[in-house]
């Protein structure tokens, strides 16, 4: 059986290493774990892909044809993701992992608001799908913050449509913070009182009302912190994924 687990997040927010540290901890422990980058427009990686979407897409080559720059070469580069699912399917087939990590586009509105991203999810062949969704520690740092970002988060499981599981990275740099952190993702009340606080009355109330919303709709983030540095909380994310690919059984 294979289990693909989409890495989503902002840019910036540690998918990508996030992604190897997840595929490595698999490999430790004897499963087989392959990686699939999906992001045309990264320059760098903290891993070697087992399959790699700029050996298909080139943006150079997009820019050239076209006459394009960077960011719109970037557009096509994602749109085109759709029209090559049966390569990449091949490709994962071939492989027949046990898990197969997705690092997603850096831009996420590249990847989950535009049609390519959600199609690209919907019709991978594999046995079962789960999201990761990074929460940047050093962004929601602050309640308003933490709920803007909720709301995202939100979003792009209503558009991928997959069980998502709500990651809190960065968590080494976030120490003083993390425990109020965690109390805001587990108790609305909680988040309430520290919106309270905030000087901005108008965006205080705002973020009280989405966050209410998103309670009553079952879109309550609920967090496990994890730290790529430290590998703290890998542990309890691969535990939040065999529940969701394995119904529990991890392996």
């Amino acid at each position: 059986m294979t289990g693909a687990v989409f890495v989503a997040g902002t840019a910036g927010s540690g998918k990508s290493l996030l992604t190897s540290r997840l595929v490595q901890w698999y490999r430790d422990r004897g499963a087989f774990a392959a990686t699939l980058n999906l992001d045309p427009g990264v320059a760098s990686l903290p891993y070697e892909p087992d399959i790699d979407v700029r050996d298909i897409i080139d943006i150079g080559t997009l820019m050239e044809n076209f006459g394009l720059g960077p960011n719109g070469a970037l557009v096509m580069a994602s749109d085109m993701i759709a029209t090559k699912m049966d390569e990449l399917q091949s490709q994962v087939d071939e492989l027949n992992p046990d898990y197969i990590i997705v690092d997603t586009p850096g831009q996420i509105e590249l990847f989950a608001f535009r049609a390519s991203g959600p199609y690209f999810v919907s019709n991978l062949q594999v046995d079962n799908k789960a999201t990761i969704f990074a929460f940047d520690g050093t962004l929601v740092s602050s309640p308003i913050n933490f709920v803007s970002i909720a709301l995202l988060a939100s979003s792009v499981k209503l558009r991928l449509k997959t069980a998502q599981i709500n990651a809190l990275t960065k968590r080494d740099l976030v120490a003083d913070r993390l425990k109020q952190i965690l109390e805001w993702a587990g108790s609305s009340h909680a988040l309430e009182i520290a919106l309270n606080g905030e000087k901005e009355t108008e965006y205080s109330l705002l973020s009280k009302d989405l966050s209410r919303s998103m309670a009553k709709a079952g879109f309550a983030p609920g967090l496990v912190a994890v730290s790529s540095i430290t590998m703290n909380g890998i542990l309890n994310l691969s535990a939040a994924l065999a529940r969701t690919l394995n119904q529990g059984e991890d392996g």
